[in-house]
């Protein structure tokens, strides 16, 4: 193998520049020439693609969000699609395909595997809900930067005696609202995963009531409900002022931490690894704190869950 490319595919999340450098970087110390293609699968069947030296990755290190761009595309969902995909990397001579994205990201580049062409994935989206590693790029930023954000309005939620809801990213997976709801100290945590009465909302903010606690902090992920909902059932209970913050795009962005920096040099070393050994169809993934790596078909097949353990953390740590 002499030529492969690299691109990001679906939501940014930080990280994804490191892992883009250490891909080139480790290429071509590898003795292999990197390209990189802009905006996703529909710069891929658009040919914007271009060659990658040392000097394209310098000082991206720290920046969130992705060089590459990203985007979505119906049209490489289709087989002529994928197809014009292939015929574009096989006339620039590129031989192998990094794909950094999360689930959405990884079934094209299995349909691109199972076309034929070598495909090996990284894990990078902040939800951290890819089955088949137990990490996934950006995480960490994003719930820092959620933690952050929390603490402040936890500040005024005080001084004003209020009821805040946080809704934060999180249409499938609860990973953001059980982490930042239990490093922040939230009186209650909400999750597509486990099923809520809003009774039991009541009762915990009626608890902190009686012991003089007139503030409380709700962090609910957006794919339970919205935090206008989720207020508006509350209103018809309480008297208490209640607000509502979104924090919406705010988790994607923001300079990666040193553990998302680290992790993605790690997953972008290995993929290029795998590609020279001639692995393909499968996504670097971490497991039980070790480098490892699963098929595409596989990590479709399993279910990523959150741990109940921290969710029972929570709920007895917040009484």
């Amino acid at each position: 193998m002499k030529k492969i490319a690299v691109l990001t595919s679906g939501g940014d999340a930080p990280g994804m520049n490191a892992a883009i450098r250490a891909v080139v970087r480790h290429g071509i110390y590898n003795g292999l020439e990197v390209y990189g293609v802009r905006h996703g699968y529909t710069g891929l069947m658009d040919g914007d693609i271009y060659q990658m030296e040392l000097g394209s990755v310098g000082d991206i290190i720290h920046r969130g969000g992705t060089i590459l761009r990203s985007a979505r595309s119906e049209t490489f969902k289709t087989i002529e699609g994928q197809k014009k995909a292939i015929e574009v990397l096989q006339a620039v001579g590129i031989e192998g395909l990094v794909v950094i994205g999360g689930d959405g990201s990884f079934q094209g580049a299995s349909k691109l595997t199972n076309l034929g062409f070598p495909t090996i994935g990284i894990p990078g989206t902040i939800d951290n809900d890819i089955s088949g590693t137990d990490y996934s790029i950006g995480f960490d930023t994003a719930i820092n930067t959620v933690m952050e954000s929390i603490d402040k309005i936890r500040d005024t939620a005080y001084s004003h005696e209020r009821i805040c809801i946080i809704e934060v990213m999180g249409r499938h997976a609860g990973e953001i609202a059980l982490w930042t709801g239990l490093s922040s100290g939230a009186e209650s945590i909400i999750i597509p995963e486990v099923s809520y009465k809003i009774e039991d909302v009541l009762t915990r903010i009626k608890r902190g009531q009686e012991r003089g606690k007139m503030h409380s902090i709700i962090v609910l992920a957006e794919g339970v409900c919205s935090g206008e909902e989720l207020q508006k059932s509350l209103n018809e209970e309480l008297q208490l002022e209640s607000r509502v913050v979104v924090l919406g795009l705010l988790q994607r962005g923001g300079s990666p931490t040193a553990y998302d920096r680290m992790m993605a040099s790690r997953m972008g070393a290995k993929a290029v690894d795998l590609l020279i050994d001639g692995k393909k169809g499968v996504m670097v993934g971490w497991k039980n704190c070790q480098l490892t790596y699963t098929s595409f078909e596989k990590a479709a097949e399993e279910k990523h869950s959150v741990s109940m353990s921290d969710y029972n953390l929570a709920r007895s740590l917040s009484i």
